[in-house]
């Protein structure tokens, strides 16, 4: 990125929802911060609308006036309606360019809009997730059998408007059959949920039987512990832009499959990637992952988003 310029530097737009996007805005303005502004000022050149449900918050005026880059994390097809599809051409007509998390986010994009995409995961923070040797002491702690196999969702599940919903582009309907399959023949099976917005999940489990460890809000050191203490991440989902989950079982050494969705085929082995709820022949392989993922971390994660920049500033 040129440094020659002190007037040319990158306004954030900020969620404030206590989500991941929150997080990377900071980690940005942590690692890049003499060309990250969190306030908005008359010399920012770029607008970086890295919450793009969020667009409306910004002036119009100057959304006109600076160059726009837009980040899109997926889009939901199932729900992407015509008041969908009105919004994103309202906001398109301001972006100069996209910024897509996955592959799969870009051929979704290149179907609504001619404007140039480019195309990177988000980085992940290796000082915060990495790989804990003493798996026994990670159990005890959090009070969970050394004998259990525990399985781990750390996403979301249900709806917003109710929170009974399943979330479908989440694929909780999906985890639970595969959940309930895997128990059906190891009883050992027990399931560790994390974040909010779980009750589906909670209340499918628990009709099943199925010994569940939840813990709702956890700050960064702990949401690592529980990472390594998973025998495995399971990742259901129909639609995503991520999740960084996949990113932080592959940093974290974590077993992990997934549907072929975000970032999945970008991180994963073909083997770990499986169909709907197909998953009898899916096998997790850490150290593909971890190898993969190891181009991602920080600042090495930065330097495609610095090059993107560069290109306008």
């Amino acid at each position: 990125m040129k440094k020659d310029n002190k007037f040319k530097s990158i306004y954030i737009n900020a969620p404030k929802e206590n989500w991941v996007v929150d997080r990377f805005r900071r980690e940005w303005q942590t690692f890049n911060s003499r060309f990250s502004k969190f306030t908005f000022l008359p010399n920012v050149k770029i607008i970086w609308i890295i919450a793009p449900w969020t667009w409306k918050k910004l002036s119009i005026r100057d959304l006109k006036r600076k160059t726009v880059i837009c980040t899109i994390h997926h889009i939901d097809e199932d729900k992407f309606d015509s008041n969908s599809k009105k919004d994103f051409y309202e906001r398109d007509k301001f972006v100069t360019a996209y910024h897509a998390i996955s592959e799969s986010t870009k051929k979704q994009l290149e179907k609504l809009t001619k404007k140039k995409i480019y195309t990177m995961p988000f980085w992940v923070n290796q000082n915060i997730f990495y790989k804990i040797d003493d798996k026994k002491s990670l159990r005890k702690k959090y009070s969970i059998s050394k004998d259990a196999f525990i399985i781990g969702s750390f996403q979301r599940d249900t709806e917003g408007s109710d929170l009974t919903s399943p979330k479908l582009s989440k694929g909780p309907d999906r985890f639970i059959k595969i959940v309930e399959d895997m128990y059906s023949s190891n009883n050992k099976i027990e399931v560790l949920l994390t974040g909010t917005r779980r009750q589906y999940l909670l209340k499918e489990l628990d009709k099943r039987g199925i010994t569940t460890h939840y813990f709702k809000m956890v700050k960064f050191e702990a949401l690592n512990e529980l990472y390594n203490i998973l025998d495995l991440y399971l990742v259901t989902s129909r639609y995503e832009g991520g999740p960084q989950a996949i990113l932080e079982c592959g940093i974290t050494k974590t077993p992990i499959i997934s549907t072929n969705v975000g970032v999945a085929s970008q991180i994963l082995d073909n083997n770990s990637i499986f169909v709907d709820e197909d998953y009898s022949s899916a096998k997790s392989n850490i150290d593909y992952a971890y190898k993969k993922v190891s181009e991602f971390t920080i600042p090495r994660g930065f330097e495609k988003f610095n090059k993107m920049f560069s290109d306008y500033l």
